[in-house]
């Protein structure tokens, strides 16, 4: 049986977020922009919410509720909804927990799930993309040879999120074969000898507040007990599909913001006479806007239940991710032709979502349900 209803906890987590999204995102995404940098605060405020050690175990010192990938996507789109560039911030540290609760031993998850308990926010992130054309995930430069009691990892990782101030970095490497299955993960310490992380962040088009790290891996050892999940490993379509809902939750939030501004401003805009909402052009431009901000939370939450259930998501998030991805930024094209010329003002939030569209739509993995 198929339910659309939410639960009463996923109703209490959305209102939570939406809340802080409203309040606080919303407010300060300009501010953010424009000084590329994220307040210590705001980051402060939001892990105050348990949005990282909800669904860690009690044993490791969470609250010990159900990690559930339906309730991260419906708390994502609601920091999307906010501001997309200042929610993937704060969400960051789950590219690491994530990943560590799907695939690591009990032994890792007994060291390093404590680190996002505690009251104060916590950064570790993942280093997927590399710093060539074309990039793809199953066609990865970056290597991990076995050698005797430990790995040799050799790479370069760019557009790390919050590369600046976390602590590890969980590194993907291309197994002894190319291929999404071959995939490896290794827990990186920031202080671990090889690695190199270039002080200069990168600088996007869009997500201008979120310091976008650079890496250098050169001959650095990674003991056995460093690559995640042990001799299993990670299984890698899991892992993508997760990146993948993640983003399109996000896009899901961008993409209502700007439909609802969007109603608001047509409804007061008056152009000859009548306000420009009763123009057929743009009344069938915003239904069109309305119906697809619906058919991607679908596809989205249809995704989050499959990784919920433990079965292969691949196809589903694939699908989510093209789709989503396409229709943001068809929407936040036609936001921008509703205000017109006060789209490309910065009085207006307009530009600002059209460019973290953009990064967001091309990105793989900012975020992970």
């Amino acid at each position: 049986m198929i339910s659309f209803e939410l639960t009463q906890s996923q109703v209490m987590a959305r209102d939570m977020v939406r809340e802080l999204a409203k309040k606080e995102l919303r407010q300060r995404a300009r501010g953010c922009d424009e000084e590329s940098r994220c307040p210590d605060d705001l980051l402060e405020k939001s892990w105050a919410l348990g949005l990282v050690s909800a669904g860690i175990p009690e044993a490791q010192g969470g609250a010990g509720a159900a990690a559930e990938q339906t309730t991260s996507a419906l708390v994502l789109e609601e920091l999307g909804y906010g501001c997309a560039s200042l929610g993937a911030m704060v969400m960051a540290p789950m590219l690491f927990v994530r990943p560590l609760l799907d695939f690591g031993t009990d032994s890792q998850k007994q060291i390093y799930l404590p680190l996002f308990t505690g009251n104060r926010y916590h950064a570790a992130t993942l280093a997927l993309h590399e710093p060539n054309f074309g990039f793809d995930p199953a066609k990865l430069r970056t290597t991990a040879e076995r050698h005797g009691d430990h790995f040799v990892l050799r790479g370069e990782k760019h557009l790390v999120p919050m590369g600046d101030r976390s602590s590890h970095f969980l590194v993907i490497a291309r197994g002894q074969e190319p291929g999404v299955r071959q995939l490896q993960a290794f827990i990186v310490p920031r202080d671990a000898r090889g690695l190199h992380v270039h002080a200069e962040p990168e600088r996007t088009i869009g997500f201008q507040a979120m310091p976008w790290g650079r890496l250098s891996l050169d001959d650095l050892h990674a003991p056995l007990d460093w690559r995640l999940g042990g001799d299993q490993g990670i299984d890698g379509r899991r892992l993508l599909a997760s990146l993948r809902v993640g983003g399109a939750a996000l896009c899901v939030g961008l993409a209502r913001a700007v439909t609802e501004m969007a109603v608001a401003y047509a409804k007061e805009r008056v152009a000859f006479g009548q306000a420009i909402a009763k123009k057929q052009a743009i009344a069938f431009m915003i239904a069109d806007m309305y119906t697809e901000v619906e058919s991607m939370r679908w596809l989205v939450w249809k995704a989050a239940s499959e990784l919920e259930r433990g079965v292969d998501a691949t196809r589903s998030s694939v699908l989510a991710q093209d789709y989503v991805a396409r229709k943001t930024m068809k929407i936040a094209d036609d936001g921008i032709q509703v205000f017109g010329g006060h789209g490309f003002i910065r009085d207006y939030p307009l530009e600002l979502w059209f460019r973290n569209a953009r990064l967001l739509t091309t990105h793989e993995g900012p975020v992970a349900v």
